[in-house]
């Protein structure tokens, strides 16, 4: 592959993460509006919070399925093909939304929509790790999951401009379905990973690549990432997204851009986050800087709950910070996942472990939407109880191998 093929190859895969973040980001900030419009007289700041919850599970859910079964589909097909198909479904489905009549619809359209969105990563970050060569690949990866939350970032900015009400919400989803043209660009024109290709002429493993990963010579690694990459995922869904519907609900429609602004200042930290993360783990080790990460996530998520509010001067702020220590986790995890796990089931693998967590972040949603509701809807308080699951991070991560920055196994 030469250097404008790797260039084409990383702005291609950073451009469909910026679309696949944009997927992330759309219902936080869109969710309330979207049950005031869909539930009309039925409405209450409880409900709202609950369809928050399952929207979010019914999205984390499809993601998990998505990046598991998408992902073995790019190790049997190749990296771009399982691409192309993850796009079109995560654009397609979501621009479906525009014309949801019932909450029941729209929450079958986020399943569909989170299986692209959960696909998409593993093949991406495995085509861009084998394109690029070691000495590249932490600034490489951090950039990638940096395109994840500028997609949020860009939302964000979009939705200050053209706020999202009960009224006007089916633009942002008809906007979402753009990215169906880069998804068939993707399938005619981007070149496949070398590394794959050259994988197809060798000794075919006698199990499939999903049973391979559960083999005496790899389940350590798998079952020791799923745990790594639960924790900041539960913690991101479970606590940290709160802040969005808290801000709508006390800012109000006196304020109509601040749930967009809160949410751009999150993803403007997240941004820079994500590009650091995998520097950290380089400058510090893999382990040492997983567990200062989750020691600082813990206490930032807390102070943002509990030491200030929506419309107070410090919030916005507290905001950017905690998305700034919370993302660096997802720089961290695309550096190390993939240094897990050979070749032949790398995409396998990394989907696997990075979106096995997010069947944990489906039911930790819906139990945290069921403590919002025992709380009387208190926002800040749930965010801190559920703030709790960064600190296990701490701890777990003296259980994994401290891998080294080297050309990837084959």
């Amino acid at each position: 592959m030469n250097t404008a093929q790797r260039y084409l190859v990383l702005v291609t895969v950073f451009l469909a993460l910026v679309f696949d973040g944009v997927e992330l980001g759309l219902m936080p900030v869109a969710s309330l509006s979207v049950s005031k419009s869909l539930l009309g007289a039925g409405f209450t700041a409880e409900l709202g919070g609950e369809w928050f919850a399952r929207f979010t599970a019914a999205l984390m859910l499809g993601a998990a399925i998505g990046g598991i079964t998408l992902g073995s589909f790019g190790d049997r097909v190749g990296r771009t093909r399982a691409m192309g198909v993850c796009i079109l479904f995560y654009s397609l489905f979501a621009a479906m939304g525009a014309y949801a009549q019932t909450q029941e619809q729209m929450l079958v359209l986020r399943f569909l929509v989170g299986l692209g969105v959960g696909g998409l990563w593993p093949n991406g970050i495995a085509l861009v790790s084998e394109c690029w060569s070691s000495a590249s690949r932490p600034l490489v990866s951090g950039a990638m999951m940096a395109g994840l939350n500028f997609g949020v970032l860009a939302l964000s900015q979009v939705a200050r401009q053209w706020h999202i009400t009960p009224d006007s919400w089916r633009w942002v989803f008809q906007f979402a379905g753009l990215p169906a043209l880069l998804g068939l660009f993707v399938l005619v024109a981007l070149p496949e990973s070398p590394k794959w290709l050259a994988s197809r002429g060798m000794a075919k493993s006698p199990v499939t690549p999903l049973r391979e990963l559960f083999q005496p010579a790899l389940i350590r690694f798998t079952l020791l990432g799923i745990l790594l990459s639960s924790i900041p995922m539960i913690g991101a869904w479970s606590a940290s997204k709160w802040m969005i519907p808290w801000s709508d609900k006390i800012a109000g429609a006196a304020h109509g851009d601040y749930k967009a602004a809160t949410q751009g200042w999150w993803a403007l930290g997240a941004t820079l986050g994500s590009l650091l993360g995998g520097q950290c783990a380089i400058w510090l080790g893999r382990r040492l800087s997983y567990c200062l990460i989750s020691l600082a996530t813990v206490s930032i998520t807390y102070a943002m709950f509990q030491l200030t509010a929506p419309l107070q001067a410090s919030f916005h702020p507290i905001v950017c910070a905690q998305g700034f220590v919370a993302t660096l986790f997802f720089g961290w995890l695309a550096l190390y996942l993939p240094e897990l796990f050979p070749t032949r089931v790398r995409a396998t693998g990394s989907g696997l472990a990075y979106n096995s967590g997010r069947f944990g972040t489906a039911v930790g949603v819906l139990a945290a939407g069921y403590l919002f509701t025992a709380l009387g809807g208190d926002y800040a308080r749930v965010g801190a109880i559920c703030a709790s699951i960064y600190g296990l991070g701490i701890f777990v991560i003296w259980w994994a191998p401290n891998t080294q920055t080297q050309e990837l196994a084959d």
